[in-house]
């Protein structure tokens, strides 16, 4: 994945560019956008995503001239490709001839063509117009010097419930059980009369009269993810036949919850993903760099791209503010602390027309002279200067576990309670990381864990038993843990697992618990002992009757249903130790960031620069300052130095940047509003 990325960014430095879709415009047009992509340092741009109908306005027939004229123009430039197989949106031609490539929902409403992503994953028609379009495009071009990297599809998300789906589904669940028995037994289907005599009668979990199946829902989610990649695949494996050096990707969209990304990167040659943190909310800074931890998870630590972004405001949400340039360059150099190399956007010239006509773009609909197409170019002058961080891996000693199908099956209805967003909890967690300066990992829990110091799992509802062995071999060789509530409450099917909670870990958390318990509104006060002495908290949402079985108590509740029961412990396991946090404390003076700094203390792990709204991440030797406020602000360098590689920490020279101060851990930097100073720490 980062090999394919560095093909690239070795030639080019620093990926900077955007989403073009000439095809709305004619040709001097082209030949102006040229000219402002050269001028603002532009080296990279995505062709050809919604193009089908402008490429085939009829089956069979095709249209390249164009195409042809703006590649040429593009590499005349010294502007690189990002080409894409047409596929996302298919003309009105295939749903109009084919209305069984149109998809339907889970109630039995078949959509319309007319907007985008109209087509159904498993219908013949689309699948068979898709590849033909793409193995014109990629036969084509698959020699054009101006194509560096090839772009599959769009930002894959589409589910039907058809009977085409179901057919296919079936077909999958052949695979994955082999026989109707095991698949009878694999989703408990004598609860509520629900065994299977034929695979003909499974279908996927349509709108029904009561709840569905969760073990049904789980395997539907995992079958969509599936049949998406397949699709994915397919797409590629068209590129390959004639193109065997260039990567090949498509867009991820972060926490979205339709596709399970981890069973996606090995196909994907670049992990790229787009990311629109909403400028109105005052968690925006901390929820975009856990989006940048995940994608630089999916790479293995290694370097991402951010394929789109917005360069202002968005076009879809109710209220959509704008952000300054200043902002728009923290978000940008954000993303680059964290391990990106590529900063895309969507998309390089505003639409007049179309649903899409009031989103942001680098060059807006009022011109070039703009602030916002003034702060592109400065950016795009910026980013060439920072080439050195490029391929540079950014300095972590935390992990965060994020499962998809837990996050499905914490999200399935019929649950203790319906309040425990595991998205949201996963996020307050990482927030208070965030304020305490402390960078970490977004990673699956069958990931190698040995270069973590720390391994926090805040909503890990699924575990399967070899993430449980792995775990416990983790602790027991030295690592911590720390273990969030609701968390190894089912296996991969959502079948509870027997016995005390959480069954295959408990003899790991020294705690175990017999019931979810739900509190009452304003929660439940929680007291606190050891090294958590002082401390005042109160717990929400769900806590869980829970003893210990060896773990040192650290908190208990006071009130309400579980008065009494733990709250948190620790225990140790081995050479290390493990924390269980069987409440949800992630309320204002919940007591999590309270948790969270004993548990770094323990594991040996230092905390950065902690001033409100002020961001310090190490990318190599490289120190990155974000201050994300629209105050100033001054960060004290010696908790940020102390946060940083063993190298730079010993001895840093910190250059271009407070000159009288090298040498001098102490020194502060004084930070302006959205202001982002890069600070090189060489070996003396």
């Amino acid at each position: 994945m980062t090999a394919g990325l560095a093909r690239l960014t070795d030639e080019l430095g620093i990926l900077y560019g955007g989403d073009y879709n000439p095809e709305q415009w004619e040709p001097a047009v082209w030949r102006e956008d040229v000219a402002l992509m050269r001028e603002a340092g532009v080296n990279l741009v995505t062709v050809g995503v919604f193009s089908w109908s402008h490429i085939e306005p009829r089956p069979g027939e095709y249209r390249f001239a164009w195409l042809d004229d703006v590649l040429d123009l593009l590499h005349d430039a010294g502007i690189a490709v990002d080409l894409a197989t047409p596929v996302a949106s298919p003309p009105p031609w295939l749903g109009h001839r084919h209305p069984g490539s149109l998809p339907t929902t889970a109630d039995g409403t078949v959509l319309s063509y007319g907007s985008r992503n109209q087509f159904c994953p498993s219908s013949p028609a689309y699948r068979e117009a898709a590849v033909a379009i793409a193995e014109r495009v990629a036969a084509r071009y698959a020699g054009h010097p101006a194509v560096r990297m090839w772009h599959a599809g769009n930002e894959y998300g589409q589910f039907c419930w058809c009977d085409r789906c179901a057919e296919r589904f079936r077909d999958w669940l052949r695979a994955r059980y082999g026989t109707l028995d095991a698949l009878n037994a694999a989703w408990a289907t004598t609860v509520w009369s629900q065994e299977y005599g034929d695979w003909a009668e499974i279908l996927p979990p349509r709108v029904a009269p009561y709840h569905r199946n969760p073990s049904q829902e789980l395997d539907f989610r995992r079958f969509g993810s599936d049949l998406l990649l397949d699709l994915y695949r397919e797409q590629k494996a068209v590129v390959r036949r004639h193109d065997q050096g260039r990567p090949v990707t498509t867009n991820l969209m972060g926490f979205f919850g339709g596709i399970d990304p981890h069973d996606w990167r090995a196909d994907l040659d670049v992990i790229a993903d787009d990311a629109y943190p909403d400028p109105a909310s005052p968690d925006a800074p901390a929820d975009a760099a856990l989006v940048n931890h995940l994608a630089r998870g999916l790479a293995g630590g290694g370097s991402w791209l951010r394929m789109e972004q917005a360069a202002s405001a968005v076009s879809w949400r109710e209220h959509n503010l704008t952000k300054s340039p200043a902002r728009l360059r923290t978000e940008v150099l954000q993303a680059l602390a964290h391990g990106g190399d590529g900063a895309l956007f969507f998309q390089w010239r505003q639409a007049r027309s179309g649903p899409e006509r009031f989103h942001s773009a680098m060059l807006p609909v009022a011109g070039a002279d703009t602030a916002v197409h003034a702060g592109v170019r400065a950016l795009g002058a910026e980013l060439r200067a920072l080439r050195g961080l490029v391929g540079e891996r950014v300095h972590r000693r935390v992990a965060l576990l994020w499962d998809w199908p837990s996050w499905w099956a914490a999200t399935q209805v019929a649950l203790p309670t319906a309040r425990l967003d595991p998205l949201a909890t996963l996020q307050a967690w990482h927030r208070e990381l965030w304020r305490l300066g402390v960078v970490a990992d977004v990673v699956a829990p069958g990931d190698p864990l040995q270069a973590y110091d720390l391994v926090l799992a805040p909503a890990l509802t699924v575990l399967e038993r070899p993430a449980a062995d792995r775990l416990d071999a983790y602790v027991a060789g030295g690592g911590h843990l720390v273990w969030g509530p609701f968390g190894g409450v089912a296996d991969g099917l959502a079948h509870l697992h027997a016995g005390r909670s959480p069954a295959p870990l408990r003899h790991v958390l020294g705690v175990s618990a017999e019931e979810w318990v739900p509190l009452p509104d304003g929660g439940s006060a929680v007291s606190w002992a050891g090294p958590l002495t002082g401390h005042h908290g109160t717990a929400t949402t769900l806590g869980e009757r829970a003893r210990t079985d060896g773990a040192e108590v650290l908190a208990t509740y006071d009130d309400g249903p579980l008065a009494g029961s733990v709250a948190v412990a620790r225990h140790a396991h081995g050479a290390g130790r493990a924390w269980y946090v069987g409440a949800d404390l992630s309320g204002p003076g919940g007591g999590l960031e309270a948790v969270l700094r004993a548990a770094l203390d323990d594991a040996g792990v230092a905390l950065g620069g902690q001033v409100p709204g002020v961001e310090t991440v190490w990318r190599g030797g490289t120190l990155v300052a974000l201050n994300h406020t629209d105050r100033p602000a001054t960060l004290v360098l010696a908790a940020a130095l102390a946060a940083g590689p063993d190298g730079v920490r010993a001895a840093a020279a910190l250059t271009d940047v407070l000159t009288d101060a090298r040498h001098d851990a102490s020194a502060t930097l004084p930070l302006a509003p959205y202001d982002v100073v890069v600070l090189t720490g060489r070996m003396t």
